[in-house]
């Protein structure tokens, strides 16, 4: 078994590489990362030096390099322990699973004047970004008046790559399949799309196979998130006459498919960076600036922007031409947030907090973020009454079982991407599902010098309607990464009522107390385009983003313009 608390690791990934195989299977914060089959790990990495020799000797080790010093890598669990020590190695993450943010926007934003005649904008000469659920690339709000894409590529990362079928990732990547415009163009010609890619055969001459163009049916967007995202932010309006156009809407696309073939399916913080990377990397390659739009985020971290991702995305700020828009999520009133100050009074009422677990809930994470300078307990409360604790403040994995619930605590420590101290929770079925009531966390405060905590449970709506803590706080409630300091921020308002949305993430961050959000722009009851040719209504933060990429986008065209004269 690898070590349980080595610091060049993150506590999540610590705790995930101590849990059993059951443990593993029933917890989907824990699994993320993690291929059964194969006994091997997905990571998220930082690096120092070059990664050759590490390959030359450890071929097993699969290595994929990003821009600015990260890498995704793929690593044997025999080899964890001699993979984290390497010196390349500066900090180690695991994956995290990533939510989508859905629960008149036009005019409202004030877009309608910079498109107009007065300035001409629309986003001509700059290349709109969308990493989501991929896209109705048929849509003809995606096609030029002439019936060709506006999309210069599309990577497919659920798709299983097939070099013999011409089934080919983008070049440094081993995941997915890449398409060209080309290839988009050639598939517009075919009247029926389907899921596979296909080439014509030729069995009495095999050679002319090699030279024969594969014959492209393109995935699409099943859930149509990815779909009214890049319509608001880049749709033409050709099916709606211009009525619903969106902001860019002569910009080119580039887009990529977020996920994985595994049976799970969820895509996760390694599908995100590799997807970043891939855009900044092509938008460099096609000489065109970039306006990337992330609307999706996840509740793991301190929310303070030191997670890898968050500082990933902050290394790109100075690269090319870019800007990086990330809604705020729709947590604010999900109940899955709380904080308060623990009072040197043991039984003080502040130091208690109580949730609710729902009924058939199958699993239940809470991460308890404090100061690493105050020394506190945790007592838990069954909701029978039964007490277990106070559990003492001891590096690495501590076990128990309270009635027909399994409890995994794990007191983390500081590390080079955290100055903060986690302590998270992992509340697993004996059998079928934990129990429900209310349950109760003591803090036993035991030397305190700041006092300030805040627990998250997971976002994203993957738990049950009820499930949530007792006295919520709406306040730090960005998802991550809205919280990395370079991005912009966006939040949701209501455009008819010009009231904030009142499920939209926000701020400010946590201890390092950015203002955050940024921006806020309309994302309550937006009409975008859907799969197969029309329009649809969404409300959410998801909604929000693509007004402020595709206006990042306007202001790009309007920079690209400006001719500077001498003195």
């Amino acid at each position: 078994m690898p070590q349980t608390n080595n610091p060049k690791r993150e506590n999540l990934l610590n705790l995930a590489l101590d849990a059993t195989g059951r443990e593993l299977e029933q917890s989907p914060n824990l699994q993320t990362g993690y291929d059964q089959t194969q006994k091997t790990w997905e990571l998220i990495i930082r690096y120092s030096t070059g990664l050759e020799q590490l390959r030359q000797e450890y071929p097993q080790i699969s290595i994929v390099e990003l821009l600015n010093g990260y890498a995704i890598a793929t690593v044997p669990e025999q080899l964890m322990d001699v993979f984290t020590d390497r010196i390349e190695i500066e900090y180690i993450e695991k994956p995290k699973r990533l939510f989508f943010a859905v629960d008149q926007g036009i005019r409202a934003s004030c877009i309608n004047t910079v498109q107009s005649a007065y300035l001409n904008l629309s986003g001509r000469g700059v290349l709109c970004g969308i990493a989501d659920s991929g896209i109705d690339w048929r849509h003809p709000d995606f096609c030029n008046p002439d019936g060709t894409t506006r999309i210069a590529a599309i990577w497919d990362q659920t798709l299983v790559p097939d070099a013999s079928r011409g089934l080919l990732p983008p070049s440094g990547y081993e995941r997915g399949v890449e398409f060209t415009r080309e290839q988009i163009n050639a598939a517009l010609q075919e009247p029926v799309p389907s899921v596979v890619v296909e080439q014509n055969s030729n069995e009495e001459n095999p050679e002319a196979n090699q030279n024969m163009q594969p014959y492209v049916r393109l995935t699409g967007d099943n859930s149509g998130h990815g779909t009214h995202v890049a319509g608001i932010m880049a749709g033409n309006g050709r099916a709606s006459a211009g009525r619903y156009r969106g902001v860019a809407y002569e910009s080119e696309l580039i887009v990529v498919k977020l996920g994985v073939s595994r049976e799970e399916g969820f895509p996760s913080t390694v599908e995100l960076l590799m997807a970043v990377d891939y855009m900044m990397r092509k938008s460099r390659e096609l000489n065109l600036p970039l306006a990337l739009n992330l609307s999706f985020g996840n509740n793991y971290g301190s929310h303070s922007g030191t997670s890898l991702l968050e500082t990933y995305l902050n290394s790109l700020s100075g690269y090319w031409k870019n800007v990086i828009t990330v809604g705020t999520g729709n947590e604010g009133t999900a109940s899955v947030h709380t904080s308060g100050q623990v009072q040197t009074e043991e039984n003080h009422p502040a130091n208690t907090v109580q949730f609710v677990v729902s009924t058939y809930e199958s699993f239940l994470s809470i991460q308890i973020w404090k100061s690493y300078s105050d020394e506190i307990d945790i007592q838990i409360v069954h909701p029978s009454g039964l007490t277990a604790g106070p559990i003492q403040r001891i590096l690495g994995t501590q076990r128990f079982r309270m009635q027909q619930t399994e409890i995994l605590l794990y007191y983390g420590e500081p590390s080079p991407y955290s100055i903060y101290q986690e302590i998270f929770m992992e509340l697993l079925p004996v059998e079928n599902f934990i129990d429900s009531g209310v349950w109760e966390i003591r803090l036993i405060p035991r030397a305190i010098v700041n006092g300030n905590f805040d627990m998250w449970m997971p976002g994203g709506g993957i738990l049950n309607r009820g499930t949530g803590f007792l006295y919520p706080v709406e306040t730090t409630t960005l998802t991550i990464p809205s919280t990395a300091e370079k991005v912009i921020s966006v939040a949701a308002y209501n455009s008819r009522t010009n009231q904030a949305a009142d499920f939209s993430g926000r701020g400010y961050t946590r201890v390092t107390e950015q203002v955050k959000p940024d921006l806020a722009a309309p994302g309550v009851g937006i009409m975008s385009t859907t799969p197969g040719g029309g329009y649809g209504v969404k409300s959410g933060t998801s909604m929000a983003t693509p007004f402020v990429t595709g206006s990042a986008a306007l202001l790009m065209q309007w920079g690209e313009r400006v001719i500077i004269l001498p003195s």
